[in-house]
């Protein structure tokens, strides 16, 4: 057996003592199995005028057209099959989240692991950005970007990348002032490596661990930012719909008694969040023993 195949072991070992972790990344990895291949096991195309009829709309769940289609979890205002734009939704809000969080992790561990290499002023003038940037909360700082730049997939995306940015750098910062004072740096300088292999070869990897726990908690946080600029129809435009977008859409229903149109969406939403929020405790325990 590979070193790389005794590590996974030995991670699996570790994430399944705790069986609600285990389910919770069942949960999502079901979640994102049905989002990546939505147009294959969604029962129709929601936003397919063909396929979709107004005389269908807001019917109520298990509930069959004249055609003989059943609708699981029923129709919206517009006709369509609610269990067929949950998924479509799953694969937007997934989307945009997993990308920003990939991004902002990027970002965030250049500026963070530059700021604790080269220290000095470098170092005072990104922290303090830093501390700036968290000190207001995150839905106003998006709310911001959007108000500037307007709706739009790439322009949500930007706003929460600059939004995240700032976790991941603190972060970064962190764990590398922690190995910046270890003597396989001090080897790594006496051999002349360039300060850019110093930091993205040597330090980076073994800063990954705290990493991938706050890119999981944030990936959450992302996701329900979204859904809110969404909901409050700042975020994605209506022919990109998330499942902010469906919630919102739905709510005005809700007094007249057509609760599944918001009800069902935001259902998904919270267990897309609460798994991924599960998966992410149990692997900050697991690489922090104090809180185990």
């Amino acid at each position: 057996m590979s070193s790389r195949d005794q590590n996974f072991k030995n991670f699996w070992r570790d994430f399944s003592v705790n069986k609600i972790a285990v389910f919770a990344l069942f949960i999502f990895l079901s979640i994102l199995f049905v989002a990546i291949f939505a147009p294959l096991v969604s029962p129709t195309d929601p936003y397919d005028l063909n396929s979709v009829s107004i005389m269908n709309s807001r019917m109520p769940p298990m509930s069959e057209d004249f055609a003989g289609n059943l609708y699981v979890l029923g129709t919206d205002g517009a006709g369509r099959d609610m269990l067929s734009a949950i998924f479509y939704g799953l694969r937007v809000s997934l989307g945009v989240g997993v990308l920003s969080g990939v991004f902002a992790l990027i970002i965030g561990s250049i500026f963070g692991i530059s700021a604790a290499f080269f220290r000095g002023k470098y170092e005072t003038i990104i922290m303090r950005i830093v501390d700036i940037q968290l000190s207001f909360p995150s839905i106003l700082v998006a709310l911001i970007i959007l108000a500037a730049f307007g709706k739009g997939v790439e322009k949500t995306i930007i706003a929460l990348i600059l939004v995240q940015w700032a976790y991941y750098a603190r972060t970064a910062r962190a764990s590398a002032l922690v190995e910046i004072n270890k003597e396989y740096i001090d080897s790594a300088r006496c051999l002349a490596f360039s300060n850019t292999r110093i930091m993205f070869k040597h330090i980076l990897p073994n800063c990954l661990a705290p990493l991938i726990v706050v890119g999981t908690l944030q990936t959450a946080h992302a996701i329900s930012l979204e859904a809110t600029l969404s909901f409050l129809g700042l975020g994605l435009p209506i022919t990109e719909p998330s499942l902010g977008l469906l919630i919102g859409n739905g709510f005005e229903y809700m007094y007249s008694g057509d609760f599944w149109i918001s009800i069902f969406p935001g259902i998904a939403l919270l267990i897309t969040v609460a798994s991924i929020n599960l998966v992410g405790d149990h692997l900050r325990d697991m690489f922090n023993p104090r809180l185990q």
